[in-house]
């Protein structure tokens, strides 16, 4: 299915507000894409069909993880809609026909990130985490930083997400840990070689 119809469909599918963020991702993510060599193509449609499960109940959530071989560890179970990227993987491969596997992953993981992230998965979280409808402490130094380093943008993305996470007495789901841990010692590995 070619983008301009994936569009079309996700115009119908989700509300107004929904669609908006979506295409604020979109412009960001081709513009991060392009800040560090990454195809715009494929930033472009990952970032289109990041919360195409968005939408989807609590009780939606975890029956169609379920039902497609997604396991739904505890907190998941208790905090269903972080389950909204592994099942809008699912549904962008089902219904909007995607089959490249690093578009896959960006979506499956654009909420919790996770250990070894690729560009393009970096650039779709930050994406997210960054476009012109969010708003919070800190954030034009994040955009700045986003377009400056990568990986230090994601890991201050990360942090924010835990530290808010944290103060809001919510669970913390361990792939967003072990990816801000993964990213900080990788970067500690390159300060010393």
């Amino acid at each position: 299915m070619n983008k301009r119809k994936i569009d079309q469909l996700l115009k119908k599918a989700l509300p107004k507000k929904r669609y908006q963020h979506t295409m604020n991702v979109v412009e960001v993510a081709k513009s991060l894409a392009v800040r560090y060599n990454c195809n715009v193509k494929k930033a472009s449609l990952a970032a289109l069909l990041h919360d195409c499960a968005k939408n989807f109940s609590d009780e939606e959530l975890i029956k169609y993880a379920e039902a497609n071989g997604v396991r739904v560890d505890s907190v998941s179970r208790h905090d269903p809609q972080l389950l909204h990227g592994p099942v809008g993987a699912i549904v962008a491969e089902n219904t909007y026909g995607v089959q490249d596997k690093t578009i896959l992953n960006a979506i499956r993981y654009h909420t919790t990130g996770r250990k070894n992230m690729s560009k393009l998965e970096k650039i779709i979280y930050l994406a997210d985490f960054i476009e012109p409808g969010r708003t919070f402490p800190g954030m034009d130094k994040l955009k700045s930083l986003a377009f400056e380093d990568l990986d230090q943008a994601v890991i201050m993305a990360l942090s924010d997400t835990i530290r808010y996470v944290a103060l809001s007495d919510a669970l913390i789901h361990k792939r967003t840990i072990t990816a801000r841990n993964d990213l900080i010692i990788k970067k500690m590995q390159k300060n010393i070689i």
